[in-house]
């Protein structure tokens, strides 16, 4: 009987002696690419100053799908950039990986086709948001959803995807 409580006596001392060096490694992230584009996924987020709810709130957005940059993480909290440059923390239950953009341009006009001459589907203020359906490689245009219309918005009227960046 006093082997094996020797055995667990040592198993434990062992189990100890580990845990301070687990616990000083840094937390791993989720391993997604960083910088990368979420949206929110709540009609209200709020927008902290650190990685925790102990941290002041210093923004509530207030807009569901609007896109953010995923610029840092830690732990459950992501470090996000939204369009204007404001930066802060946010709860990683709060975002979505569904890709958005909002306009940007004073008056972007969705296209039939990804060109300047194509017809005009719709128009979008700045500030509308709608989905991104795709940019192809190579080209200086996306496609996408905004209020029920499908169409093409040349990459430079709308925030919410990489310079070059393709997406299927």
């Amino acid at each position: 009987m006093t082997a094996r409580v020797g055995i667990l006596f040592a198993a434990l001392a062992a189990a100890i002696v580990v845990a301070p060096i687990a616990a000083t490694t840094a937390p791993k992230g989720t391993g997604l690419p960083l910088p990368r584009f979420v949206s929110l996924r709540a009609d209200t987020v709020n927008m902290r100053t650190g990685p925790g709810v102990q941290y002041p709130v210093e923004w509530v957005f207030q807009r569901r799908e609007l896109p953010v940059e995923v610029i840092a993480e830690y732990r459950t909290w992501r470090k996000v950039r939204d369009w204007q440059g404001a930066e802060g923390w946010m709860h990683a239950s709060m975002l979505g990986g569904a890709r958005t953009i909002i306009v940007t341009e004073s008056i972007a006009t969705l296209r039939a086709e990804a060109e300047r001459r194509a017809d005009a589907v719709a128009r979008a203020e700045p500030g509308t948001i709608g989905r991104l359906l795709g940019c192809p490689e190579g080209l200086a245009w996306c496609r996408v959803e905004i209020g029920g219309h499908d169409g093409w918005l040349e990459r430079g009227a709308f925030w919410g995807v990489y310079a070059g960046e393709m997406v299927e």
